[in-house]
């Protein structure tokens, strides 16, 4: 997508009440998640700041839990863990899986396509959470061993709509006319289609960024994710406990943030999709006509 067509889009975005709130949302949280990587808040969320289970003041906006931990500044820096998940998982499997199905659709039927198909099919038969157990296990703990798990599994459904867009502009008159010209297979995908189908790439990219947040969430809910820093799956655990003797802002905090997170990137996917596809508007519209 040309710079003149990203402003177009953004500017078609802001135009939106739906899509300005889900863009304003990110805004904040990336913000949020910004300053939390510079030191100007949150970076002191293990410290014991006051008593234990200190209900909401000024000193500490929703309390402490039982440590004596602010609850506002770990639920902060939770954002930061998010973003450093859900921001290389999004881009590297939308990456990974735009190359897989460009070159999948181009060489449709071949023994590449086979292959690719066959490698998809297989990742997805695989439990997810059964294959983090095992990279976790064969990489000793290693800090990307999430990322790896959900970049394995995420790439696949985007390689598989680029791959059905790709059949498809693969058969358009332009697209004979640069193989004629002597360009090659990769020249012809990278240049005429891949950039058209970045519609597909840019929504995906959104979906697959909620998705890695909510993975991450379970996991170190489970206890098998963030290991050495603070999430909201940590958080959610930790007030899950403390709810059954009538401390709740710890999981109020955590689940507040997520879902804030949640339903904004929902609404920014509908409205990416609306913008770049008017025919989704459409069908849309038809369906609750």
């Amino acid at each position: 997508m040309s710079t003149v067509a990203g402003r177009r889009v953004l500017a078609q975005l802001i135009r939106r009440p739906l899509g300005l709130l889900s863009l304003g949302v990110f805004a904040a949280y990336a913000l949020i998640a910004v300053g939390v990587w510079l030191g100007w808040w949150g970076s002191a969320w293990f410290e014991l700041a006051g008593p234990m289970w200190a209900p909401p003041s000024p000193e500490h906006w929703l309390g402490t839990n039982r440590l004596g931990q602010d609850i506002l500044m770990r639920a902060v820096a939770s954002t930061a863990t998010a973003f450093e998940i859900a921001v290389p998982v999004a881009l590297l499997s939308t990456l990974i899986g735009a190359l897989a199905g460009g070159a999948a659709g181009y060489f449709s039927h071949g023994w590449l396509d086979e292959f690719l198909l066959w490698l998809m099919g297989t990742l997805d038969a695989i439990p997810f959470y059964l294959l983090v157990v095992a990279l976790a296990f064969a990489l000793q703990g290693h800090a990307w061993t999430m990322h790896l798990a959900m970049i394995a599994v995420f790439w696949t459904t985007t390689a598989r709509l680029v791959r059905a867009e790709t059949q498809r502009i693969r058969e358009l008159p332009y697209i004979d006319a640069a193989r004629v010209s002597g360009l090659a297979p990769a020249q012809i995908i990278g240049r005429h289609i891949l950039p058209n189908t970045m519609a597909i790439l840019l929504v995906q990219g959104t979906l697959v960024f909620i998705a890695a947040i909510k993975v991450e969430v379970v996991l170190s809910f489970l206890g098998i994710g963030t290991q050495d820093s603070i999430s909201w799956g940590l958080m959610i655990a930790e007030g899950a406990q403390e709810i059954l003797i009538g401390q709740y802002w710890n999981f109020i905090a955590a689940s507040l943030f997520l879902f804030v997170l949640v339903m904004a990137f929902n609404l920014l996917a509908d409205q990416l999709q609306d913008v770049l596809d008017p025919r989704s508007l459409d069908a849309r519209a038809h369906r609750h006509a």
